[in-house]
């Protein structure tokens, strides 16, 4: 019976084997059977391996898949989330990777490499446990960096260098409490667009920090010092826009640019606040009309041609009259410039032109064009002209037709130089994507518009205006609103050797009474 029994005796107990590791990871069978009596158990086992849970666990981390790791965690704890987002959001990263190295018993290395303010790699470990029947990571703050804990965090400090000075032509700063209240408007406008060429780059550092107390610097960046930025502004043109529109008691605004480079000089608003210097939008009223006499000229034309200019006539069902109901008889057509015939213009539009001539015209001077000079501004609008009201109504520079005094001081700056250009306060490598390209007018057209604006100050209706010698220029008296005497906005534009310029003043009434004086006084002051 002895004899019998002894193949069930248990074996002699033998010294346990070490656990066959792959470069140094447990790798253990799902099921492992062990031989008894009358057959076989078989024994679950821990599954996979460490290797592969923990490069599992880094890539959810890197596609920032909290659940995915909670998941690989043997026992994550309530603020799981939290602490990976605490260490993503303090440190501001743009881009996180952590790659799997080498594994020693149950320790897998991993290498962070971190894209944000800091630029950083460090190396971190995952421990590693078995816990039913899978391998997972034994996770605490040491997981995602060596050196956290509890009461620890790893923080960004930075510091932002002094901003880069903004200047006028000749060199003076611009972005100082002193600035004229307009110049300050375009410096905050400059700020925005030049924001990050002004502010350079801010340094800084990762520290492990305990509360207040920095406990050491993990990881740092040297700050970039930022770029200073010329502007076009000349504050000799600026002041005397100024003290131009010092007497007006209406809101108002004068601006100016050099014709031959589009380089804008100043730009007044009177009072502060609204930069209706680029950003109002009136209808021109008649400073349109060297637009439409442009497009009446290269349709053939001559300024000495004979025009009728009746005091009132009817166009498309609608009575159009001129100011103060003038009746000029038949006259030179550069006579009917000069005193600004609406009948002339408006029928002269609907009879030669057309919509879509007139609208080609018009963008050859900018309207519908991109305006991008360094802040923001608005673009000159001609819409497709509905009718033959609508037409006459745009040609003379009413209707839906509308201008900032930016727009309408670069029609009369296109006549200047004999291209238009687009306007700007910078260089204009610095300028945004997407500007307007210059455009040149025609030869004949520009001889023309050369007659015909140096007769509106010497013969015209700014004839009674003291203008300094060598001025052009067009009035402008757009209405607005409704009744029988509808109110009107003042208008002049005009230039003077290689300067242009635009003047507007809300509600101000007659082109020739307001608006015109203030051109001339700015002119003088120069």
């Amino acid at each position: 019976m002895h004899d019998q029994l002894d193949h069930l005796k248990p074996e002699a107990p033998t010294r346990r084997r070490p656990r066959r590791r792959r470069r140094g990871v447990l790798i253990a069978a799902a099921l492992v059977p062990v031989v008894v009596a009358g057959g076989a158990i078989w024994l679950l086992r821990t599954q996979g391996s460490a290797e592969q849970s923990a490069a599992d666990y880094l890539a959810a981390w890197t596609r920032q898949d909290y659940s995915a790791m909670r998941g690989l965690v043997a026992t994550p704890p309530a603020d799981f989330d939290r602490w990976h987002r605490r260490f993503r959001d303090g440190l501001k990263l743009t881009a996180a990777e952590f790659t799997p190295g080498d594994a020693r018993d149950d320790v897998v290395s991993f290498t962070a490499k971190l894209d944000g303010p800091v630029d950083w790699t460090y190396q971190g470990e995952l421990r590693m446990v078995e816990h039913e029947r899978d391998w997972r990571v034994s996770w605490s703050p040491a997981a995602i960096h060596p050196d956290l804990r509890k009461g620890r965090e790893l923080r960004l400090v930075s510091e932002k260098p002094e901003p880069a000075p903004i200047t006028a032509a000749g060199g003076t700063r611009i972005d100082t409490p002193d600035t004229p209240g307009s110049v300050q408007q375009l410096v905050e406008g400059l700020r925005k667009t030049y924001g990050a060429r002004l502010n350079g780059t801010a340094s800084a550092k990762v520290v492990l920090a305990a509360g207040e107390k920095v406990i050491s610097t993990e990881a740092s960046a040297d700050r970039e010092e930022g770029e200073p930025l010329a502007t076009t502004i000349d504050l000799r043109v600026h002041r005397a826009g100024a003290a131009a529109l010092e007497d007006v008691d209406k809101p108002a605004s004068l601006v100016a640019l050099r014709p031959s480079t589009g380089e804008i000089l100043a730009a007044v608003n009177k009072p502060g606040g609204f930069n209706r210097a680029l950003l109002g939008t009136y209808p021109p009223g008649s400073t349109f009309k060297v637009v439409t006499a442009s497009a009446l000229v290269a349709d053939g034309v001559r300024p000495d041609a004979s025009v009728d200019c009746p005091a009132e006539q009817n166009i498309g069902g609608f009575p159009f009259h001129n100011a103060q109901f003038h009746d000029y008889g038949t006259l030179p057509f550069r006579d009917a410039f000069a005193h600004s015939c609406n009948t002339t213009f408006g029928a002269m539009a609907v009879d030669r032109l057309g919509g879509d001539r007139l609208a080609e015209v018009s963008a050859s001077f900018g309207f519908g064009a991109p305006i991008t000079p360094g802040v923001p501004a608005v673009r000159a609008a001609f819409p497709d002209p509905r009718d033959d009201t609508d037409l006459a109504s745009a040609a003379i520079g009413q209707g839906r037709v509308l201008a900032s005094p930016l727009n309408m001081a670069t029609v009369a700056a296109a006549v200047a130089d004999g291209a238009w250009r687009p306007p700007r306060f910078v260089d204009e490598r610095l300028l945004p994507s997407g500007g307007a390209a210059p455009r040149t007018l025609e030869p004949a057209v520009l001889r023309a518009l050369r007659t015909l604006m140096p007769a509106v100050v010497t013969d015209g209706t700014a004839n009674a205006v003291a203008f300094p010698s060598g001025s052009a220029g067009k009035t402008g008296t757009a209405e607005y609103g409704s009744g029988k005497e509808p109110p009107s906005h003042s208008w002049f534009i005009g230039y003077r050797g290689d300067l242009a310029f635009a003047v507007v003043v809300e509600g101000g009434g007659a082109g020739s009474a307001v608006a015109a004086p203030v051109a001339a006084r700015f002119l003088k002051g120069l």
